[in-house]
């Protein structure tokens, strides 16, 4: 399965969240440190839902850049 992850450059670090996993975040120094974690992140997540019966959601997220102005 492949989950959208929403990344946000912070004043001194990047974050990450999982749109389709409420409360699946991680936070890293680089975009890259970030992108990294949030992937243990969503494996750690998906393993305890499973732990404790409940359903894994599907992803439905999608993401679309939009350019406006000139």
């Amino acid at each position: 399965m492949s989950y959208l992850v929403v990344i946000e450059r912070g004043d001194t670090s990047f974050g990450a969240h999982v749109p389709d996993l409420p409360g699946c975040v991680a936070v890293g120094e680089t975009e890259e440190e970030a992108l990294r974690l949030v992937r243990e992140a969503i494996t750690f997540h998906l393993e305890a839902l499973a732990e404790q019966g409940l359903p894994i959601p599907e992803p439905r997220s999608r993401a679309e850049l939009v350019a406006v102005g000139d």
